[in-house]
This record gives structure tokens, C-alpha cells and sequence, in this order.
């Protein structure tokens, strides 16, 4: 499993496809062919497959040409009838002249053919050649040579072997060719590159036919959960099954029977979407352990803080397959310790010096660096940081924009927080938030974090908040983001930060805080009557 990282370089070749399938059609599109698209597919290798709906002609049509060039590697499935479309020949002398050109990867199958037909032009790759010497004269010599080219490479032969298995091994083999999946990393996850390089180098640093688990450690907003979802995408093609679950300390706060809601979707997920039924936990960890326990998957389980999460959703290294591997980030190294024989850390330090500045710069300036009237005020900041992720984008986010005297009277500010306190840096950009922008921050921490951003909108729009210009605000602030599946989410420090801010009004009596969200503090509240006069 171990990578090369030459494809983090900025100026690699950009593709639209993984993997360009070219196939006779009338040989294996309706078999063949279509389960090896299907596996591809479920695999995460992104595919281009003719779909026949282009129209055919004497000549390849433009859009097989592009599709062509925009694509990582060729698999030729070279079957008996493969000769006898010209159409097949010229796909086949635009790979290889994209191989040359581009460095293309060029898979052969030969599938129930003998390479040898194929390099010598013999058997029924020899019949077509005998229509083509009249009818395309002037094509035929660079038909031959690509059939003699390409039945040179290293190829792999099927011929009365079982094609599921057969597919399964040959799209591992892709994968390996690929290396694995092509990182597009984002602008401004500044340093992810090195981060990847020494956690892949820790996953890979034992035997990797064992099933193994591996902790992504650090304090929060350190960027835990964003370097395990990249190597998730990184490196997910290479498993049979793959699973991320997502924010498990919160799921089992809020969420009535988190962990069998977990149990189900880890199921789920690994058996594609097949419906499973527990109902109890340790259903639940019986049914991972039979159904899972020879499969090689990748786990990932973010944000775990309770020993019962890791034995309910992965208790032992039998439960899965040889090869596995289970990624967990938490806070807190000695639930790994306490809970695995073997388990191997990983440490998320800070940010560079260099990289820290890049990703302030990017959130403050959009560029890579300062202006230079606030290079000085910029190192300033970056000192104050720390490295840490989080801090660097929320502060960039509240500097954005300010005058010279404003960022110089901010950062006058930070020097009231002697003890460095997180939760006091990520006020900063509290502080410069409208009252209603405000109102809308402590709701979500309190309330409403990862429920659905219409939902939010329905809700504050009849208090008055103004939520659709609010959201995208605190949005811009980094305070907030909205994830895929359109749910709005705040970080867990942010979420912190913001309790806190209503707690501070009063500690020692709820009631006179303006939001309640604790279910001790309810009761105390409701038994005592000692909320701010609206009970009497």
C-alpha cells in the first residue's frame, strides 16, 4: 500500500476518468464487460463506458477521442470479434498514442483470445485483416502494430476461470496501477500532503494481511476527522467494503439508540445499502462480526469519546477481515489504548510556521501570503495560533476585510487572554457578529447543530433573524459550514465556545441563562421555578 506522492504536485495532468473501457460490443457488453463496469464503479474508479448512444461512423467520434485523453488508464478488453470493428482499432491506436504521450496506463484483458492471435494478427484477428487490406489501406499497418503493441504489455488472460473472481483481482490490480485514487486535495487545506504521507506510512508500517487499527489523535479543531476523510477518499478503492462514520460522539448524544443507529448504517454501508435488522447492540456486534469477519474493509470512526462506541461498532480485530483497517479519531488517546492489544498512533501536530501562514492567507487575504502592511500584524497572528487549523481559519475569516487599525485593535484584544484559552480566540469572531447573526450562532451551538438547514431557516425566519442572510454570514466566518447532505454544522470547539458564552451569564442558576439545553438543568429549572420570570 505504500504510494508514491508525486501526484500531490499541482501541475499533474488533469482527468476526468479513472479508467476508459474499450470492448466489442457485441462480444461482452451485455456480460463481461458490464460487471467489470459495475465493480469498477462500486469502487469508487470512475469509468467511461460508450454507451452506444454515440453515433457510430467509419471514423471514432470526438467524444471517445476526449474521452480518451481525459482518462488515467485504458482497459482493452481484446475478445474474439475485438478486430473486426475498425472502430475498436482506432480506440486502440488513440490509447496507445495517449500512453506515449501522456503516460497513460494500458490494461489489456484477453478474454478468451490467445495473446499470441492478437500480436500476430492470426485466428479471427487475422479474418478481419483480410477485409481490411482493400477497404482501409492506409490504416491497416498502424492497426497491426497497435495489436502487436498492445499484446506485448503485461496483460491478463481469462479463459475458462471464474469471472467474479477474476474481476475482484483485477480491479485490485487497477487500483495498485492507479495509486489508488488521484488526490484532487482542496486549495486551502494547506499541509494535508506531508499529513498524509506520515499517516499512510504509520497504517502501513505492519503487515498488511493483518487486520489493524489505527488512532488519528489530537485536540480538537488540530484537523482529526478532515485528514482521516482524505484518506478515506485516498485510499477507499482498495478495500471491498468501505465505511466513514461521522461525528459518533454526537449521534449518541442526541440520537435514542445511537450506537444500533451506527451498528445499522456501518452494515449498511459495507453490504451496499443491503437492509439489515439489529434492533440491540449486541445484535448488533454479532451481526458486524459474522457478516464482516471475511471482508477486507476500511473503518473509519470519527469523533469517538466513550469506550462503548469502539466495542459496539468495532470490538476486535476477528470481527473483520484479513487486510482491514479501523481509523478512529478522538480526543482521547487512552480509550484506544485501553481497548486494542495492538493499536498504532498517529499524532496531528500544528501547522507549520510556512503552512500555517498559506491557510491565514488564504482565509484573510484569498492568496497565499499577506499584503505587506499587515506582514507584521499577519505574524502576529500565526504566533498566537499556534498551528492549530481552526483558530488560523476563523480568525482569517473575522480579519477579512478590516483596516489596518482594526486588525491592530483585534489582535490589542487577544493580549486579555493570557492563558490562550481556544474558546476565548474563536470569540473574537463572535464578537463582531450582528446581534441577530449572534442569536443565530448560540441557537445552533444549543440547539440545532447538524439539523437541516431549512429546517434552521423555517425556524429562526419566525423569530425574526433574518436566518438566510445570517447563515451565510457565519458561513463566511467559518463559524459554520453545511455538509453534503445540506445539514448545517459547527465544529465541536465552536459549539463549545458557544455554550460557554451562555453559561458565563450565569453559572450557578440556569434559569437565568437564555437557553437551556441540558436535561438536568431543565428539571432543576422547572422544580424550582427559576427561570427568568416566564414561569410562574
Amino acid at each position: 500500500m505504500k504510494r508514491s506522492y508525486s501526484m500531490f504536485s499541482s501541475s499533474s495532468r488533469r482527468t476526468e476518468y479513472d479508467v476508459f473501457l474499450s470492448f466489442r460490443g457485441e462480444d461482452t457488453r451485455n456480460n463481461f464487460t458490464s460487471h467489470l463496469y459495475s465493480a469498477l464503479c462500486q469502487k469508487g474508479i470512475y469509468t467511461f463506458l460508450d454507451d452506444d448512444k454515440l453515433e457510430r461512423g467509419k471514423s471514432i467520434s470526438p467524444e471517445l477521442l476526449k474521452a480518451i485523453e481525459n482518462s488515467r488508464c485504458s482497459v482493452i478488453v481484446l475478445s474474439e470479434n475485438y478486430a473486426s470493428s475498425s472502430w475498436c482499432l482506432d480506440e486502440l491506436v488513440k490509447i496507445l498514442e495517449c500512453r506515449e504521450a501522456f503516460k497513460q496506463i494500458v490494461l489489456p484483458i484477453f478474454y478468451h483470445v490467445d495473446p499470441s492471435h492478437v500480436r500476430k494478427q492470426i485466428g479471427s484477428f487475422g479474418k478481419s485483416f483480410h477485409r481490411y487490406e482493400q477497404d482501409f489501406s492506409q490504416k491497416v499497418q498502424k492497426w497491426r502494430n497497435a495489436l502487436t503493441q498492445v499484446a506485448s504489455l503485461a496483460g491478463w488472460a481469462l479463459h475458462d476461470g471464474n469471472e467474479a473472481k477474476f474481476i475482484q483481482d483485477f480491479i485490485a490490480k487497477v487500483s495498485n496501477k492507479l495509486g489508488v485514487a488521484q488526490l484532487n486535495i482542496s486549495e486551502d487545506l494547506f499541509g494535508m500532503d506531508s499529513r498524509l504521507e506520515k499517516l499512510n506510512v504509520c497504517v502501513c508500517a505492519s503487515s498488511l494481511d493483518h487486520v489493524h487499527f489505527i488512532g488519528i489523535c489530537g485536540l480538537g479543531g488540530i484537523g482529526k476527522t478532515t485528514l482521516a476523510k482524505a484518506y478515506y477518499d485516498w485510499m477507499s478503492s482498495q478495500f471491498e467494503g468501505c465505511s466513514f462514520l461521522i461525528n459518533i460522539r454526537e449521534v449518541c448524544e442526541k440520537k435514542e439508540n445511537g450506537l444500533v443507529y451506527l451498528q445499522n448504517l456501518l452494515l449498511s454501508d459495507i453490504l451496499n445499502g443491503l437492509p439489515t435488522e439489529v434492533r440491540d447492540i449486541h445484535k448488533g456486534m454479532d451481526m458486524i462480526r459474522s457478516k464482516l469477519c471475511h471482508k477486507k474493509v476500511l473503518v473509519v470512526l470519527d469523533d469517538v469519546d466513550k469506550l462503548d462506541q469502539l466495542k459496539a461498532l468495532a470490538g476486535k480485530n476477528n470481527w473483520f477481515g484479513s487486510g482491514s483497517r479501523i481509523i478512529i479519531t478522538t480526543r482521547d488517546e487512552s480509550l484506544l489504548l485501553s481497548t486494542y492489544i495492538e493499536c498504532r498512533i498517529y499524532r496531528v501536530q500544528e501547522l507549520s510556521y510556512s503552512k500555517g501562514l498559506r491557510l491565514f492567507s488564504h482565509k484573510a487575504f484569498k492568496s497565499t501570503h499577506p499584503s505587506k502592511e499587515y506582514e507584521k500584524l499577519s505574524e502576529n497572528v500565526i504566533a498566537y495560533a499556534h498551528g492549530l487549523p481552526l483558530a488560523l481559519e476563523v480568525l482569517g475569516s473575522f480579519l477579512c476585510g478590516k483596516s489596518v487599525n482594526q486588525w491592530e485593535s483585534a489582535l490589542d484584544r487577544l493580549k486579555d487572554y493570557p492563558n490562550k484559552d481556544i474558546m476565548k480566540v474563536l470569540q473574537i469572531s463572535f464578537d463582531g457578529l450582528e446581534e441577530t447573526e449572534k442569536s443565530i450562532f448560540l441557537d445552533i451551538a444549543c440547539f440545532f447543530n447538524g439539523f437541516e438547514k431549512d429546517n434552521i431557516i423555517q425556524i429562526m425566519d419566525s423569530c425574526g433573524f433574518f436566518p438566510e442572510i445570517g447563515i451565510r454570514v457565519l458561513i463566511d466566518k467559518s463559524l459554520l459550514h453545511v455538509d453534503y447532505d445540506d445539514k448545517v454544522r459547527m465544529h465541536d470547539l465552536l459549539q463549545e465556545m458557544g455554550k460557554e458564552i451562555v453559561r458565563a451569564k450565569s453559572r450557578n442558576e440556569p434559569g437565568r441563562c437564555s437557553r437551556i439545553w441540558n436535561y438536568d438543568d431543565l428539571c432543576h429549572v422547572l422544580k424550582h421555578n427559576t427561570v427568568r420570570g416566564f414561569l410562574t
